[in-house]
């Protein structure tokens, strides 16, 4: 059998991404593999390492692609990451891009980046662009798309350049149930049909599909010997950890001492309508959220939902063109953004999108006091106390130092999740919070959210596609449709 990748005794150059024993690894022909592990255990490193991204020390590293292979190794390896679900972001990106219909106008349309990919089949391209739902977003400025959409879209990019080795970072984060299923489907054809082999890095066992052959474990910075899935199956699983989590241990912080809203509605739409250009996002829409009320925002990708927030956390300017009150105060009665801002803990896609800062965590965690992407002002002793209480109900104490933008996907998520409930906020709007996750983070993660929400005044907005994460005490729901 025909090896596809192998690498022997792996050890990297760079002493900050090596891994503490050396890496054996190989992908042979007709496997499909899972990369698995928590959050910070090596998994995007071991992806680097096999794919020549990171220059070895010692070990060999080899590559057989075959006969009808491309020039070069980078088009034979394909990948989307994490962060292609939220789009390329770059210095030119800002939190509020994707609501400013000026940039929109200027930003290349998902026609435009798909064209880039040339010589791929036509009847393959039609079939591929249906199962994607594409044709329905190709003239949508990239800028203006959802996380589920940008993350489709760049999975039809990516298979439009017909490599030999596909690498998905967490395939089905931003997608919702229907999408996830099609990818699935559309993973399976792929390999009855195309000479490809697919590796899926994942940190949830559940999203393992049975197309899987093989499973590597990452674990501690170590690679695990490579398993057969029925073997991996049967070894006590993440799952199976995930359940011994204590809800009833885990106490918060002390929580900062501040006068909360007692209006009797924290939200009031009334008639909101968003377009831009043609495109109708949000139509008609009346929704009144009142103090303490714990909501969940349901809808497939492109329903409007991170549209929706962006109204309430002062983001959009079409907010100011609508009838909406928040905090008992109809906006643009004479209210600043950050005294809107003051009162929400809000963390979403476009928030990590934005968040290119080389900054400690510490710092990320602080910047929640102030609603900044960044941390401009030096917090008080009381507050760093305080973010250093934080880290530590997480489990991330050890994350305090290190810089945000050399911490894996899931750490980052976890900051910023702090990062919105540093502050006690009124009201906490969580936009897909477990995104990257892995399955313990996810379980402690869910807990403390409930020990937040039985705070007195708390008002929660919670948005999913993972309606089994969603939690218990959220008990009222709002479901967009396309419109």
């Amino acid at each position: 059998m025909r090896t596809i990748i192998s690498l022997k005794k792996g050890v990297a150059g760079d002493i900050n991404r090596r891994f503490l024993t050396p890496i054996d690894f190989e992908l042979c022909e007709g496997e499909h593999l899972a990369v698995i592990g928590l959050n910070g255990s090596g998994k995007s490193t071991l992806i680097q390492t096999i794919t020549g991204q990171l220059f070895l020390r010692e070990g060999t590293l080899s590559f057989n692609f075959g006969s009808n292979a491309h020039t070069y190794v980078s088009q034979n390896i394909r990948s989307v990451t994490f962060n292609d679900a939220y789009g390329t972001a770059n210095a030119d990106y800002y939190y509020q891009q994707r609501w400013n219909s000026q940039d929109s106008d200027r930003a290349p349309r998902v026609k435009d980046i798909l064209s880039r990919e040339k010589g791929a089949d036509p009847t393959w391209q039609a079939r591929l662009y249906d199962m994607l739902d594409i044709p329905a977003m190709l003239e949508k400025p990239i800028v203006a798309l959802s996380s589920g959409e940008l993350r489709k879209m760049h999975i039809a990019k990516l298979l439009l350049s017909t490599p030999r080795v596909l690498i998905f970072e967490s395939p089905f984060i931003g997608l919702d149930a229907p999408s996830r299923q099609l990818l699935t489907t559309l993973l399976q054809r792929l390999i009855t049909e195309l000479p490809v082999q697919i590796i899926l890095v994942v940190t949830d066992p559940q999203e393992i599909p049975p197309f899987i052959t093989h499973v590597y474990e990452v674990e501690g910075m170590r690679c695990l010997p490579k398993c057969t899935l029925q073997e991996y199956h049967r070894k006590e699983s993440l799952t199976v950890r995930s359940k011994g989590i204590n809800a009833h241990a885990i106490q918060l912080p002390s929580i900062e001492s501040t006068t909360p809203c007692t209006a009797d509605e924290i939200v009031r739409f009334e008639n909101i309508s968003i377009r831009y250009d043609e495109r109708t996002i949000i139509n008609r829409l009346d929704w009144t959220i009142k103090n303490e009320e714990k909501w969940s925002l349901l809808g497939p990708n492109g329903s409007g939902k991170s549209t929706l927030l962006s109204l309430i956390c002062a983001d959009n300017p079409q907010a100011y063109s609508q009838n909406i009150s928040l905090f008992g105060r109809k906006r643009g009665s004479g209210e600043s953004i950050w005294e809107i801002k003051r009162h929400i803990g809000y963390l979403s896609p476009e928030m990590h999108r934005s968040y290119l800062v080389d900054i400690p965590a510490i710092k990320i965690v602080a910047s929640g006091y102030y609603d900044t992407i960044g941390l401009f002002k030096k917090p008080t002793p009381e507050q760093e106390e305080s973010c250093i209480d934080w880290l530590d109900t997480f489990g991330i104490t050890a994350l305090r130092d290190r810089s945000f933008v050399k911490l894996s996907s899931g750490e980052q998520r976890l900051l910023l999740l702090i990062r919105a409930l540093v502050k006690n906020p009124d009201l906490l709007i969580l936009d897909e919070p477990f995104h990257g996750l892995d399955i313990l983070n996810k379980e402690k993660a869910r807990a403390i959210i409930e020990k937040v929400a039985d705070q007195p005044y708390k008002t929660i907005i919670y948005v999913t596609h993972y309606p089994e994460e969603t939690p218990r005490c959220i008990n009222k729901s709002l479901v967009l449709k396309h419109s």
